[in-house]
């Protein structure tokens, strides 16, 4: 895609850059990245896959490697309280669309709530934020995606879903839409097959295997929820007693 105009075309490795033996290198989807690379694709792009597998990791490097705050936040943040990310954003090259916008921002569920704070603390000279510290979890993310999630550029989000009802998390699906629609590109690591099931979105499921494109249907994460809400009991026997509690 020489001439595409999305943000990212192309995730790979710095020059000199080669996998190692020590943390992130060891996570299969990390050194399949530093080794092959990765093209992401215009629109929305979902990483799938369980706790541990690497979405996470790879959604803070390349929006730290994109220049985005790694506790959340635009291209102009610059909150920091406590550095816990990886160095992997330094070991990343990042190949942008021709004339692309430079615009974006970084939705990270475990920091937001120092994000709201930050805010706070330095308020913008020409807008008025919401306040985010005085509405429920759910209300000031999806608060936050809608005020935030409107310019033409990269958006990350990493586990939107932690703080959003079945309702919100439809909110957001059409959110992420609208933002394809016009030209934006969103790079999302996510546990929710609502989130996930937005129609045209590219679907990279994480695991032991690496890094591998699927479907909506054959995602390991949609079939175990279809399974569970059809007949809970079947897993929960095997995870809480059989006798009723003593009073």
């Amino acid at each position: 895609m020489p001439f595409a105009t999305h943000p990212v075309r192309r995730v790979a490795a710095a020059e000199g850059i080669r996998p190692s033996g020590a943390w992130p290198h060891t996570i299969p989807a990390v050194r399949q990245l530093l080794t092959d690379g990765l093209d992401l694709n215009p629109g929305v792009t979902f990483l799938v896959g369980e706790n541990g597998a690497g979405k996470s990791t790879l959604v803070e490097a390349i929006a730290v490697a994109y220049g985005l705050s790694p506790e959340g936040g635009s291209t102009g943040a610059r909150l920091t309280t406590r550095a816990t990310e990886s160095s992997l954003s330094d070991e990343l090259r990042l190949t942008r669309g021709v004339g692309s916008k430079r615009a974006g921002f970084f939705l990270r569920a475990e920091t937001m709530h120092g994000f709201y704070t930050y805010l706070e603390q330095n308020p913008s000279s020409y807008r008025q934020d919401p306040r985010f510290h005085e509405m429920s979890h759910g209300e000031s993310f999806l608060t936050l995606i809608e005020d935030r999630f409107t310019r033409h550029g990269f958006y990350c989000l990493d586990e939107p879903e932690s703080a959003l009802s079945f309702s919100s998390s439809l909110a957001v699906v059409g959110v992420l839409d609208q933002l394809a629609r016009s030209g934006s590109q969103v790079l999302c690591a996510t546990h929710s097959p609502v989130i996930a099931a937005l129609p045209g979105a590219t679907i990279l499921e994480v695991g032991d295997w690496g890094i591998r494109p699927t479907t909506w249907e054959d995602l390991q994460l949609v079939q175990n929820w279809k399974s569970y809400l059809q007949d809970p009991t079947r897993y929960l026997r095997h995870i809480i007693a059989s006798e009723p509690p003593q009073p």
